[in-house]
């Protein structure tokens, strides 16, 4: 299938699983060229998982692609587990995934959760990082849980909104984030699932700059709901296992040698605008584009041609 801005379908030349902990097995793929320029792909969410157009934001006749599902996502098992799921044990696996692949330096591609995760990792391991490809940008900070979470893009979308609190109880909406974990953790499968489709469905509300009812349907299916919810309000509750509300900030000056875009679109209501403003003040160094007519979703045509120009570019 076409979309705008994006290279052509192209299937992996590689899948497997990496045994990464005793309960965890993470699945990678690799495609384009096998001895291409290496490119690491790292998801939203956390739970999120990859799907083929992540591909697509690489010119497959110059990348090395490797992309993988992080813990308890997409295909890794187990399936939205979230004992043994922090951010310093995604980071260990993705050097170990590193050290599988060969790969000796990388192009760094994350959005949202995922362009947290490729800060953090490049915070711990910048010797590892060849550039960083940033979209729809995510600091990790409580201002941006709350915002999206409890009060903020509520007031955006109001009647989205009242679909997400249906199933949290009058009395315990001050912190909703502390009663969606006591839900989505819980004995009861059904209201497991109740609980993970309300989360799932708010977020996708939220994520393109019109409101995309295929894919709020998508989200809320059993399996991309419960490993989203699940993994998402996991990690908001625990300070996205950031050692500091202001971690990345405050510690951006040790990615001053990291060529680094920045993609963001002006009316991201997941991740507003703000973190990749504040991020690029932070590191001086940085390119920023700031797509006019999108949201938060990569697919939205504007971000789609940035992103796929940002990788061009570090091709050249």
């Amino acid at each position: 299938m076409t979309h705008p801005g994006l290279y052509p379908e192209i299937e992996p030349y590689r899948t497997g699983f990496l045994q990464v902990s005793p309960i965890h097995s993470i699945y990678f793929e690799e495609a384009g060229q096998p001895n291409g320029f290496p490119a690491l792909f790292l998801h939203g969410g956390p739970g999120a998982g990859i799907n083929p157009k992540h591909r697509r934001f690489f010119d497959p006749a110059h990348y090395r692609v490797i992309l993988f599902d992080q813990r308890g996502a997409g295909r890794s098992k187990p399936h939205a587990e979230i004992l043994d799921n922090t951010t310093d044990l995604l980071i260990e696996d993705i050097e170990k995934l590193r050290r599988m692949a060969g790969v000796e330096k990388w192009l760094v591609f994350g959005g949202s959760w995922g362009s947290t995760l490729a800060l953090a990792y490049a915070i711990r391991h910048p010797s590892r990082v060849s550039g960083l490809v940033l979209r729809g940008v995510f600091l990790g900070r409580k201002s941006e849980v709350r915002w999206l979470f409890q009060a903020g893009a509520s007031e955006i979308f109001p009647d989205y909104w009242e679909r997400y609190l249906g199933p949290i109880p009058l009395e315990e909406r001050g912190d909703l984030v502390a009663a969606y974990h006591r839900r989505l953790t819980g004995p009861d499968t059904a209201e497991r699932l109740r609980a993970a489709q309300a989360w799932s469905g708010w977020e996708a509300s939220v994520c393109k700059l019109v409101p995309d009812e295929n894919l709020i349907r998508e989200s809320v299916a059993d399996k991309m709901a419960l490993s989203l919810a699940r993994l998402e309000c996991h990690y908001c509750l625990n300070g996205l296992f950031l050692p500091s509300d202001n971690h990345i900030l405050g510690n951006a000056k040790a990615l001053s040698g990291i060529p680094t875009r920045i993609v963001q679109g002006r009316y991201d209501m997941a991740c507003p605008a703000v973190s990749a403003w504040d991020l690029h003040r932070a590191m001086p160094h940085s390119e920023i584009r700031i797509v006019t007519e999108a949201g938060h979703s990569a697919t939205e045509p504007g971000l789609a041609r940035e992103l796929v120009q940002a990788t061009d570019d570090f091709r050249r």
